[in-house]
């Protein structure tokens, strides 16, 4: 039994609430010193989603729009969204995006618990108020509905974002949205994804194996190569560079550049804008291979 459309949408706004929590007028003003790096960043995404799409169109034989958004490194809730409305095959998508978080989170935690970094990973962020939540919520999925009729690509996850970022810049909004909602926002994109996953055939289950490790391997390798050369432009520390370049979570790739020496500030502000690349730089390259005809 699929999940109504509506509380799929409402799953994603407040996904997107969450995520827009994180954009601080603070952020945003550090974000001019690392000018450089964050330019290298965006090459980077771009040559990590064309090589991964290339890869996975050329040798595991997958759809463009299935490639694109099975080879973004990060945003994994905005690539299911696009697929779930009918871009791609988002079995395969949510397979491939499952396959690069397991193997993040399996390898990641295992070096936290090495340096001692438990508490690192789970800092303690203030809670936005109830009411300020909730007209969040409102908000997003008004502009989302909006959005959707418009044509917009997971138009109630970009409102959530939109909305939650520009209220926390604007000091309009102040905390981390609610453990709780966080819960049942993932709890119900789960279950959309579960139905899904079930069509997946037993024969297939190797091949995306196989190809999610290939798409893993091919960012990190990329990220890493870009970390070099960004290393060399601008002098810092190339292990800094690479761990905010890496395809990690913003939280646990902090904690290890804090245990390393490094700033936790750089890392974590180029985890996130990373995320922000994406949103710009996967629908473009969709609508680029639309309008080739290249399905």
């Amino acid at each position: 039994m699929a999940l109504p459309a509506r509380l799929r949408d409402i799953a994603f706004v407040i996904i997107g609430v969450s995520l827009g929590a994180g954009i601080e007028a603070d952020l945003l003003a550090q974000s001019r010193d690392w000018s450089i790096s964050l330019a290298m960043l965006a090459a980077s995404l771009v040559a990590t989603v064309a090589v991964g799409a290339a890869m996975l169109r050329r040798v595991f034989g997958f759809d463009a729009d299935t490639a694109v958004l099975s080879s973004s490194p990060g945003t994994m809730s905005y690539a299911v969204a696009v697929a779930l409305e009918g871009r791609g095959d988002v079995t395969v998508v949510t397979a491939l995006q499952l396959v690069r978080l397991f193997m993040m989170v399996t390898t990641v935690p295992l070096l936290v618990f090495a340096l001692g970094l438990i508490e690192a990973i789970a800092p303690v962020h203030q809670t936005m108020q109830p009411y300020t939540f909730a007209g969040l919520v409102l908000a997003g999925y008004a502009i989302g509905a909006v959005g959707g009729r418009l044509g917009l690509p997971a138009a109630c996850l970009l409102a959530g974002m939109i909305v939650s970022g520009a209220a926390h810049v604007a000091g309009l909004a102040e905390g981390a949205a609610p453990g709780w909602a966080i819960a049942v926002g993932f709890l119900l994109t789960g279950s959309a994804l579960g139905t899904r996953l079930r069509l997946i055939r037993k024969g297939h289950t190797v091949r995306l194996l196989r190809a999610g490790i290939a798409v893993v391997l091919s960012a990190t390798l990329l990220s890493f190569a870009f970390a070099a050369a960004t290393a060399a432009l601008t002098g810092l520390p190339l292990g800094e560079v690479w761990i905010a370049f890496a395809p990690g979570g913003v939280e646990a790739m902090a904690a290890i550049g804090l245990a390393l020496g490094y700033d936790p500030a750089f890392v974590a502000l180029h985890h996130f804008a990373r995320i922000l690349i994406l949103l710009v730089l996967v629908p473009a390259m969709l609508g680029v291979l639309n309008r080739s005809g290249r399905t």
